[in-house]
């Protein structure tokens, strides 16, 4: 990008295209959010979509466990990485169970429901309840949603540059679930730490919702 053009809008299409080009570049697959494994690992294998999967690690190993994944994500450099790491990966027949899509999930609505959503650390301009809600409503009847974010206590992450928007409480995912609808069976603040590439470690804080969507 020059000095002449625009900086892409926060969290918009623009914004994560730039920062898997110039930031997110590696030839090492990552390993899957310990919280979606924390949560999903006991869970029957079905249909799954994974909104936001950037670079695929998520995806990849619900298809390794047996799910059917539909894989979203706005940024075709992201998705570009994610289909390398899945086809160069030693289980052909998990790499056939993802269904790699680019589009923006403000807007894309899928074309069924799905027996888990699973969304980590995504961020999106616009209202979050919005998105929280979009999400939720692609969860099949008995389907489990599960939503992780950074927690407003992280403040390593904080101190990286992302502005209040990115920051969210299990509460705030909670309050948009209608409680006839939804058993909300996680709602809770987890610390995790991480090495980071100089071997120093850092203390993160998630904000992890849990919820299954009643039969009927």
């Amino acid at each position: 990008m020059t000095a002449a053009e625009p900086a892409p809008e926060e969290f918009g299409a623009g914004y994560w295209e730039q920062r898997y080009r110039h930031h997110h570049g590696t030839s090492r697959p990552h390993a899957p959010s310990p919280q979606l494994v924390a949560e999903v690992a006991a869970l029957e294998p079905g249909t799954a979509l994974d909104a936001g999967c950037g670079e695929g690690a998520d995806a990849r190993w619900l298809a390794a466990r047996g799910w059917r994944v539909t894989a979203v994500d706005v940024a075709a450099t992201a998705l570009h990485r994610a289909q390398q790491h899945a086809l160069a990966s030693d289980d052909p027949a998990a790499a056939e169970r993802i269904d790699w899509q680019q589009a923006d999930l403000l807007h894309w609505t899928p074309e069924h429901r799905f027996d888990l959503v699973t969304s980590q650390y995504v961020h999106l301009p616009g209202p979050r309840e919005t998105f929280f809600r979009r999400l939720a409503a692609a969860v099949a009847p008995g389907g489990t949603l599960l939503i992780v974010g950074h927690d407003p206590a992280d403040r390593h992450t904080a101190a990286q540059g992302p502005g209040a928007d990115a920051y969210v409480t299990a509460e705030d995912i909670a309050a948009v679930l209608d409680p006839g609808t939804w058993d909300v069976l996680v709602a809770e603040t987890r610390t995790r730490t991480v090495t980071g590439p100089d071997g120093s470690g850092a203390e993160l804080c998630d904000a992890v919702l849990r919820a299954r969507r009643r039969e009927g």
